[in-house]
């Protein structure tokens, strides 16, 4: 593949990934500012349908006690951490996308210990959800670093 091409790639992956941030920070605002009942009395609205339907349905049952046991704890984590995972996301792709070269060994790292995070949450959820998202991350590292060889190389040739 040439070069041209696999940087068309690395630009679009960091854009993919810019954008996940700011829905991350976006979702975890949401969650700071909305509370628990609501989130209860939001699942309750979209599952009593299915339920009604089939009040063994697996999926709505489980989303309904979910939200159910969603504790101001619980609602408090999820939004500080999406919203810090996504700030750290924005600025490294602000970084990247400027060409910073601070920014492409601190993404490779930032996005090996998201990995090392997504596996071991894997290890207690198996939740798919998070292997897609971490074949993707190791998608996006590769790029990254072919990114950062051919950088290095223009600065120093020029």
């Amino acid at each position: 593949m040439e070069e041209r091409r696999i940087h068309q790639i690395f630009q679009l992956s960091v854009l993919a990934k810019g954008a996940h941030a700011l829905l991350e920070c976006a979702g975890g605002i949401a969650l700071w500012l909305i509370g628990t009942d609501t989130i209860t009395d939001l699942v309750k609205v979209l599952t009593q349908e299915e339920l009604l339907e089939d009040p063994n349905d697996y999926l709505a049952s489980h989303l309904l006690a979910w939200a159910q046991g969603f504790s101001v704890e619980t609602r408090h984590f999820y939004a500080f951490y999406l919203v810090s995972h996504g700030v750290v996301k924005l600025f490294l792709v602000a970084g990247l996308l400027r060409n910073r070269l601070w920014a492409y060994p601190a993404s490779l790292v930032v996005l090996g210990l998201f990995i090392a995070y997504q596996l071991y949450r894997f290890s207690y959820t198996h939740g798919w959800g998070l292997i897609v998202l971490t074949v993707f991350d190791v998608i996006v590292m590769w790029l990254i670093w072919h990114e950062y060889r051919l950088v290095r190389k223009h600065r120093q040739a020029g």
